[in-house]
């Protein structure tokens, strides 16, 4: 497995995200501790939307960039839509989809358009770039749900994670 790969879906930097995402109910995913500004279930729908988006560049198809931060998170409708399980399952395919994209070596220097927030213009990347992108946001997030998982008592998941 590539460290690019791994980077999305294995260990490389941090615990697998399947296995940060074990062992959560659906009422411990819509907590948010006091002074924390998103649930473990906004995160990951967060987590979800973005790679969907780049998903869909490095396909070729140009999806729009959110007009501000908060449309990259769910809606009170959004979250009564999806399930905490079905948000999991959601995020999990599109991972192994990112996954696979990291081993088609063919296609990591091809050059994908990628959207803007407004007013800015289109930036070309390649599929390596927007997946290193990914990686690193996934990261970002999924070291908040870690941080969540903490502060509600649920740590560390079923397989393990690490507690450092």
């Amino acid at each position: 497995m590539s460290e690019l790969e791994q980077a999305l879906i294995g260990d490389s930097a941090y615990t697998p995200p399947a296995h940060i995402l074990e062992g959560l109910t659906q009422e411990l995913a819509h907590k948010t501790p006091a002074g924390a500004p998103h649930s473990i279930y906004e995160e990951l729908w967060h987590i979800a939307f973005w790679q969907q988006i780049t998903l869909e560049w490095i396909a070729g198809v140009e999806r729009l960039y959110p007009a501000s931060p908060r449309d990259a998170f769910p809606t009170v409708q959004d979250a009564e839509k999806e399930y905490w399980g079905q948000l999991c399952e959601r995020f999990l395919a599109g991972n192994r989809k990112a996954g696979e994209a990291a081993k088609d070596e063919g296609r990591l220097n091809v050059p994908v358009r990628c959207t803007s927030r407004p007013d800015e213009p289109v930036r070309v990347m390649t599929v390596r770039e927007q997946l290193e992108s990914l990686a690193a946001h996934n990261g970002y997030h999924f070291g908040r749900i870690v941080l969540l998982r903490q502060l509600l008592g649920a740590w560390p998941p079923p397989k393990g994670g690490f507690d450092w």
